[in-house]
Protein backbone atom coordinates (compact mmCIF):
# COMPACT_ATOMS: atom_id res chain seq x y z
CA UNK A 1 0.00 0.00 0.00
CA UNK A 2 2.88 2.63 0.59
CA UNK A 3 3.71 2.31 -2.94
CA UNK A 4 0.45 4.12 -3.94
CA UNK A 5 0.87 6.96 -1.75
CA UNK A 6 3.16 9.64 -2.43
CA UNK A 7 6.25 10.59 -0.53
CA UNK A 8 5.75 13.62 1.63
CA UNK A 9 7.87 16.68 1.87
CA UNK A 10 11.54 16.25 2.67
CA UNK A 11 13.07 18.81 5.54
CA UNK A 12 14.32 21.44 5.04
CA UNK A 13 17.67 20.55 7.47
CA UNK A 14 19.37 18.06 4.77
CA UNK A 15 21.16 19.71 1.48
CA UNK A 16 20.35 17.01 -0.37
CA UNK A 17 16.51 17.08 0.26
CA UNK A 18 17.02 21.05 0.09
CA UNK A 19 18.40 20.23 -3.75
CA UNK A 20 15.61 17.64 -4.79
CA UNK A 21 13.02 20.89 -3.74
CA UNK A 22 14.92 22.82 -5.79
CA UNK A 23 14.07 20.57 -8.66
CA UNK A 24 10.26 20.20 -7.65
CA UNK A 25 7.59 22.01 -9.48
CA UNK A 26 6.38 24.65 -7.64
CA UNK A 27 2.96 24.37 -5.71
CA UNK A 28 -0.33 25.42 -7.06
CA UNK A 29 -1.80 28.16 -5.89
CA UNK A 30 -5.20 28.20 -3.81
CA UNK A 31 -7.53 28.89 -6.67
CA UNK A 32 -10.57 28.55 -4.48
CA UNK A 33 -12.59 30.55 -2.02
CA UNK A 34 -14.72 28.36 -0.23
CA UNK A 35 -14.76 24.18 -0.74
CA UNK A 36 -18.36 22.64 -0.10
CA UNK A 37 -20.15 19.81 -0.46
CA UNK A 38 -22.99 19.09 -3.01
CA UNK A 39 -24.77 15.79 -3.87
CA UNK A 40 -24.66 13.90 -7.44
CA UNK A 41 -25.81 10.49 -8.62
CA UNK A 42 -26.13 9.61 -4.92
CA UNK A 43 -22.67 10.70 -3.73
CA UNK A 44 -21.18 13.27 -1.96
CA UNK A 45 -18.97 15.56 -4.09
CA UNK A 46 -16.54 17.48 -3.24
CA UNK A 47 -17.06 21.44 -4.75
CA UNK A 48 -14.35 24.22 -4.90
CA UNK A 49 -16.50 27.69 -5.38
CA UNK A 50 -19.13 25.33 -6.52
CA UNK A 51 -17.08 23.03 -9.32
CA UNK A 52 -16.45 19.37 -9.02
CA UNK A 53 -12.93 18.67 -7.62
CA UNK A 54 -11.40 15.60 -9.20
CA UNK A 55 -8.95 13.04 -8.34
CA UNK A 56 -5.38 13.22 -10.62
CA UNK A 57 -6.82 10.89 -12.32
CA UNK A 58 -10.06 12.67 -13.30
CA UNK A 59 -12.13 11.11 -11.25
CA UNK A 60 -15.15 12.78 -9.51
CA UNK A 61 -13.43 13.64 -5.65
CA UNK A 62 -16.71 11.67 -4.06
CA UNK A 63 -17.74 9.24 -1.30
CA UNK A 64 -21.10 7.66 -0.31
CA UNK A 65 -20.52 9.08 3.20
CA UNK A 66 -21.02 12.68 4.00
CA UNK A 67 -19.26 13.23 7.10
CA UNK A 68 -16.00 11.81 5.22
CA UNK A 69 -16.23 14.44 2.24
CA UNK A 70 -16.96 16.98 4.85
CA UNK A 71 -14.06 16.19 6.46
CA UNK A 72 -11.87 16.45 2.86
CA UNK A 73 -13.61 19.98 2.18
CA UNK A 74 -12.66 20.82 5.80
CA UNK A 75 -8.93 19.86 5.27
CA UNK A 76 -9.08 21.86 2.14
CA UNK A 77 -10.72 25.18 3.56
CA UNK A 78 -7.86 24.87 5.76
CA UNK A 79 -5.14 25.62 3.52
CA UNK A 80 -3.21 28.38 2.83
CA UNK A 81 -2.30 30.31 -0.41
CA UNK A 82 -0.56 27.03 -2.40
CA UNK A 83 -1.82 23.10 -2.58
CA UNK A 84 0.71 21.59 -0.63
CA UNK A 85 -0.57 17.72 -0.64
CA UNK A 86 1.83 16.89 1.72
CA UNK A 87 -0.02 18.64 4.36
CA UNK A 88 -3.34 17.10 2.93
CA UNK A 89 -3.58 13.37 3.98
CA UNK A 90 -6.75 12.67 3.96
CA UNK A 91 -7.60 14.15 0.60
CA UNK A 92 -4.40 11.84 -0.56
CA UNK A 93 -5.89 8.75 0.91
CA UNK A 94 -8.88 9.86 -0.61
CA UNK A 95 -7.70 9.93 -4.06
CA UNK A 96 -5.76 7.02 -3.88
CA UNK A 97 -8.84 5.11 -2.55
CA UNK A 98 -10.75 5.96 -5.91
CA UNK A 99 -7.68 6.45 -8.81
CA UNK A 100 -5.95 2.91 -7.54
CA UNK A 101 -8.20 0.63 -5.06
CA UNK A 102 -11.08 0.58 -6.53
CA UNK A 103 -10.04 -1.03 -9.38
CA UNK A 104 -7.15 -3.06 -7.40
CA UNK A 105 -9.32 -4.18 -4.58
CA UNK A 106 -8.63 -7.68 -4.68
CA UNK A 107 -4.72 -6.92 -4.45
CA UNK A 108 -5.00 -4.89 -1.79
CA UNK A 109 -7.06 -6.48 0.15
CA UNK A 110 -4.87 -9.77 -0.35
CA UNK A 111 -1.50 -7.77 0.29
CA UNK A 112 -2.83 -6.50 3.61
CA UNK A 113 -4.11 -9.60 4.71
CA UNK A 114 -0.61 -10.99 3.96
CA UNK A 115 0.69 -9.48 6.95
CA UNK A 116 -0.75 -11.82 9.18
CA UNK A 117 1.86 -14.39 7.98
CA UNK A 118 5.00 -11.84 9.43
CA UNK A 119 2.76 -9.89 11.98
CA UNK A 120 4.67 -7.11 13.44
CA UNK A 121 3.16 -8.00 17.44
CA UNK A 122 4.29 -11.41 17.10
CA UNK A 123 7.46 -11.12 16.75
CA UNK A 124 9.23 -10.19 20.34
CA UNK A 125 12.60 -8.99 21.60
CA UNK A 126 14.54 -10.82 24.15
CA UNK A 127 16.43 -8.27 25.83
CA UNK A 128 16.39 -5.39 27.27
CA UNK A 129 13.82 -7.04 30.19
CA UNK A 130 12.20 -2.76 29.98
CA UNK A 131 11.70 -3.21 25.97
CA UNK A 132 10.37 -6.87 25.60
CA UNK A 133 7.94 -6.04 29.05
CA UNK A 134 6.54 -2.88 27.20
CA UNK A 135 6.16 -5.05 23.92
CA UNK A 136 3.89 -7.82 25.90
CA UNK A 137 2.00 -5.12 27.87
CA UNK A 138 0.88 -3.47 24.51
CA UNK A 139 0.70 -6.35 22.28
CA UNK A 140 -0.77 -9.50 24.08
CA UNK A 141 -4.06 -7.37 25.09
CA UNK A 142 -4.39 -7.29 21.04
CA UNK A 143 -3.70 -11.37 20.23
CA UNK A 144 -6.09 -11.55 23.12
CA UNK A 145 -8.60 -9.83 21.50
CA UNK A 146 -8.08 -11.69 18.24
CA UNK A 147 -8.16 -15.07 19.43
CA UNK A 148 -11.62 -14.34 21.52
CA UNK A 149 -13.33 -12.13 18.64
CA UNK A 150 -11.63 -13.27 15.53
CA UNK A 151 -11.13 -17.07 16.49
CA UNK A 152 -7.49 -16.32 15.23
CA UNK A 153 -4.55 -17.62 17.56
CA UNK A 154 -0.64 -16.67 16.74
CA UNK A 155 2.67 -18.26 17.40
CA UNK A 156 5.34 -15.61 18.71
CA UNK A 157 8.99 -15.45 17.76
CA UNK A 158 11.86 -14.20 19.71
CA UNK A 159 13.98 -11.70 17.60
CA UNK A 160 13.67 -11.85 13.92
CA UNK A 161 13.56 -15.37 13.33
CA UNK A 162 10.49 -16.11 10.97
CA UNK A 163 7.79 -18.63 12.40
CA UNK A 164 5.25 -20.11 10.11
CA UNK A 165 1.28 -19.16 11.50
CA UNK A 166 -1.63 -21.74 12.11
CA UNK A 167 -3.31 -21.50 8.35
CA UNK A 168 -7.02 -21.03 10.13
CA UNK A 169 -5.82 -18.34 11.72
CA UNK A 170 -3.94 -16.89 8.95
CA UNK A 171 -7.68 -17.38 7.08
CA UNK A 172 -9.73 -16.19 9.77
CA UNK A 173 -7.61 -12.41 9.38
CA UNK A 174 -7.95 -12.83 5.12
CA UNK A 175 -11.63 -13.29 6.25
CA UNK A 176 -12.11 -9.99 8.58
CA UNK A 177 -9.84 -8.18 6.29
CA UNK A 178 -12.55 -8.78 3.51
CA UNK A 179 -15.09 -7.39 5.39
CA UNK A 180 -14.04 -3.84 4.71
CA UNK A 181 -15.42 -2.52 1.50
CA UNK A 182 -13.51 -1.03 -1.38
CA UNK A 183 -12.39 1.66 -1.65
CA UNK A 184 -12.18 3.76 0.81
CA UNK A 185 -12.67 1.30 4.28
CA UNK A 186 -10.19 -0.75 2.74
CA UNK A 187 -7.65 1.73 1.27
CA UNK A 188 -8.02 3.21 4.79
CA UNK A 189 -7.55 -0.78 6.77
CA UNK A 190 -4.42 -1.07 4.14
CA UNK A 191 -2.44 2.22 5.07
CA UNK A 192 -2.76 1.80 8.66
CA UNK A 193 -1.59 -2.29 8.38
CA UNK A 194 1.37 -0.78 6.02
CA UNK A 195 2.12 2.11 8.17
CA UNK A 196 2.24 0.16 11.60
CA UNK A 197 3.73 -3.48 9.80
CA UNK A 198 0.19 -5.11 11.81
CA UNK A 199 -3.00 -6.29 10.03
CA UNK A 200 -3.73 -7.14 13.80
CA UNK A 201 -3.07 -3.87 15.23
CA UNK A 202 -5.11 -2.33 12.25
CA UNK A 203 -7.88 -4.28 12.67
CA UNK A 204 -8.28 -3.00 16.27
CA UNK A 205 -7.93 -0.12 15.00
CA UNK A 206 -10.96 -0.95 13.01
CA UNK A 207 -13.37 -2.35 14.94
CA UNK A 208 -12.78 0.32 17.96
CA UNK A 209 -10.54 -1.74 19.80
CA UNK A 210 -8.02 0.25 20.09
CA UNK A 211 -8.08 4.07 20.15
CA UNK A 212 -5.45 5.76 16.85
CA UNK A 213 -3.23 7.06 20.18
CA UNK A 214 -3.41 3.48 21.57
CA UNK A 215 -2.51 1.40 17.88
CA UNK A 216 -0.09 4.25 16.79
CA UNK A 217 1.96 3.47 20.18
CA UNK A 218 1.59 0.45 20.04
CA UNK A 219 3.02 0.02 16.70
CA UNK A 220 6.22 1.94 18.08
CA UNK A 221 7.32 0.81 20.83
CA UNK A 222 10.96 -0.29 19.82
CA UNK A 223 11.62 3.32 17.78
CA UNK A 224 10.29 4.57 21.68
CA UNK A 225 12.47 2.79 23.57
CA UNK A 226 15.55 3.60 20.98
CA UNK A 227 15.05 7.40 21.16
CA UNK A 228 14.49 6.86 24.94
CA UNK A 229 17.99 5.63 25.16
CA UNK A 230 20.03 7.50 22.71
CA UNK A 231 18.25 10.36 22.28
CA UNK A 232 15.90 11.72 19.68
CA UNK A 233 16.80 12.49 15.90
CA UNK A 234 15.28 15.29 14.37
CA UNK A 235 15.07 14.01 10.93
CA UNK A 236 13.39 10.58 12.20
CA UNK A 237 10.97 12.39 14.22
CA UNK A 238 9.64 14.61 10.88
CA UNK A 239 9.40 11.25 9.21
CA UNK A 240 7.54 9.60 12.04
CA UNK A 241 5.51 13.04 12.17
CA UNK A 242 4.98 12.54 8.33
CA UNK A 243 4.04 8.82 8.90
CA UNK A 244 1.26 9.93 11.72
CA UNK A 245 -0.73 12.27 9.64
CA UNK A 246 -0.90 9.46 7.54
CA UNK A 247 -1.96 7.37 10.16
CA UNK A 248 -4.58 10.03 11.33
CA UNK A 249 -6.07 10.58 8.32
CA UNK A 250 -6.08 6.48 7.90
CA UNK A 251 -7.89 6.19 11.33
CA UNK A 252 -10.78 8.75 10.04
CA UNK A 253 -11.65 7.42 6.98
CA UNK A 254 -11.97 3.97 8.91
CA UNK A 255 -14.31 6.12 11.49
CA UNK A 256 -16.38 8.14 8.70
CA UNK A 257 -16.54 5.48 6.07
Amino acid sequence: MRDLLEELEQGAGNPMDAARRAMRPALPKRFYKEASIGERDGQFVLLLDGKLARTPARNSLAAPSRPLMEAVAAEWNAIGETIDPALMPLTRLVNVAIDRVAGEAEAVAAETAKYAGSDLICYRAGSPAELAGAQTAAWDPVLDWVRETLGARFTLSEGVTFVDQPQDSVEAIRAEVARYAPPFALAALATATSITGSVLLALALARGRLSADEAWAAAHIDEQWNAGQWGEDSEAQRRLAARRAEFDAAAKVLELS
